[in-house]
């Protein structure tokens, strides 16, 4: 049961004849009568099941991106139903207008459309549909909750594929349009030109300087079908905020933005993400593989647990047996020491090429440059000395021959595409 503004406005009016008569019955015997009422009106109102729900979702949306749920109301009892029908979802999932008011003879059907805007990524749930039937009288009625089960996955928002654009000019660069000297067994040859103070006297030809008649040297452009495994940590360390949103959301960004990049240029791509076990995978499988890339990492939420470090050696093993560029999308500070990070590192550096990207907290540079007072002096110094430790703990990775990239937020993602891209024109990959 369920009363409508009218019951409380009939009711309210009751305080007319209490105040003429200055009378408590008449005050009661009103209220009486409008209660009265309100249960005739519920007892004539068609019951609830004579209204039937279904609800229509789309499978996926971008976050900041708008999406509509559809919901279908029909009557299917024998008499006309008016009444109110509430489409519930979760806060996160952003909806707007859920109340619908509908009036529908014997056999009709309406559709109902609920605009979604989401504020989070992940799965995003539908709550039950409650239905509200009015009496004739509008002034009560009958009221029940359905469950109609629904979600909608909120992808990514991907930002960073504004980058994109610049990095494939580059890469294609690279990849043969500027002549890069590559070293090592498995380069492909690209052409020859003539030599210029500087080069290799090694990647002279001298059979084209012998038919030509003046020194050329082979070009050689980086091998296709390299191998990239990108890890995300998604353990206790990942769950920090900096600026608006979780490590883990700014690594994310930065995996996607490495994937399109890797995969235009031909590499085999793989990503997990990991914690004390693996939460999410997934590997290049032709042109889908963004889209299903986007969907594994969508769900991913930080745990508030330690990570094992060996245990993703063991798993990155167990993935890639030939040399592999391992992208870590972790925190380097100072726990670093502790939890295994360094080991993990110099583990994997023995077999392929590491690198290490890092989320840095844009607060510690205004600590560090605020010098107002007493607390922003101590403040200063405080961050000061994190900005060191943190500096210590990257040295140590590049001593052991990793390539570490510490970027603001919105800057990891293309800073590791280009620390990507530098390594491939120097034929580290």
């Amino acid at each position: 049961m369920h009363l409508t503004g009218w019951t409380v406005a009939l009711t309210a009016l009751g305080a007319i004849p209490a105040a003429v008569t200055q009378s408590r019955e008449v005050a009661f015997w009103w209220v009486a009568g409008v209660l009265a009422l309100a249960l005739l009106d519920t007892w004539m109102a068609p019951p609830t099941s004579s209204v039937g729900v279904r609800r229509d979702v789309p499978g996926s949306v971008r976050l900041t991106q708008s999406t509509r749920s559809s919901l279908l109301v029909a009557n299917v009892g024998r008499r006309r139903v008016r009444g109110a029908v509430r489409d519930a979802w979760q806060p996160s999932a952003g909806a707007d207008e859920t109340r619908h008011r509908f009036s529908l003879a014997r056999g009709e059907t309406v559709t109902f459309r609920t605009q979604l805007t989401p504020t989070r990524r992940g799965d995003r749930h539908a709550g039950a549909v409650t239905i509200r039937t009015d009496g004739p009288l509008r002034l009560a009625g009958r009221q029940r909750s359905l469950d109609a089960p629904a979600r909608l996955r909120v992808l990514p928002e991907f930002a960073s594929r504004r980058h994109l654009p610049s990095r494939l000019r580059r890469l294609r660069e690279i990849d043969g349009r500027t002549a890069v000297q590559l070293k090592g067994a498995g380069s492909e040859f690209d052409s020859l030109r003539d030599y210029v103070i500087g080069d290799d006297v090694r990647a002279i030809d001298w059979r084209g300087t012998a038919r030509r008649g003046e020194v050329v040297v082979r070009t050689y452009r980086p091998e296709r079908d390299r191998r990239v495994v990108v890890v995300l940590d998604c353990a206790r360390l990942s769950a920090a905020r900096v600026g608006d949103a979780p490590r883990l959301d700014a690594s994310i960004e930065a995996s996607l933005l490495l994937a399109a990049l890797a995969s235009r240029a031909g590499d085999r791509v793989q990503a997990t993400a990991f914690d004390r076990s693996e939460q999410a995978r997934a590997a290049s499988s032709g042109p889908a593989f963004m889209t299903e890339l986007a969907d594994a990492l969508a769900p991913v939420e930080a745990s508030l647990l330690e990570p094992d470090w060996p245990a993703m050696v063991r798993l990155v093993g167990s993935r890639v047996s030939q040399r592999s560029l391992v992208v870590l999308l972790t925190t380097v500070e100072t726990s670093a020491l502790d939890s295994g990070l360094i080991e993990a590192v110099g583990a994997l550096q023995r077999h392929h090429q590491v690198l290490v990207g890092s989320v840095e907290d844009p607060e510690l540079g205004s600590m560090l440059a605020a010098r107002g007072d007493t607390d922003a002096a101590y403040g200063a110094g405080a961050a000061a000395r994190a900005l060191l430790e943190r500096e210590a703990v990257a040295t140590r990775l590049r001593q052991l021959g990793a390539e570490v990239v510490l970027a603001l937020p919105d800057d990891l993602a293309p800073a590791v595409c280009d620390r990507y891209l530098a390594l491939k024109a120097a034929g580290r990959l």
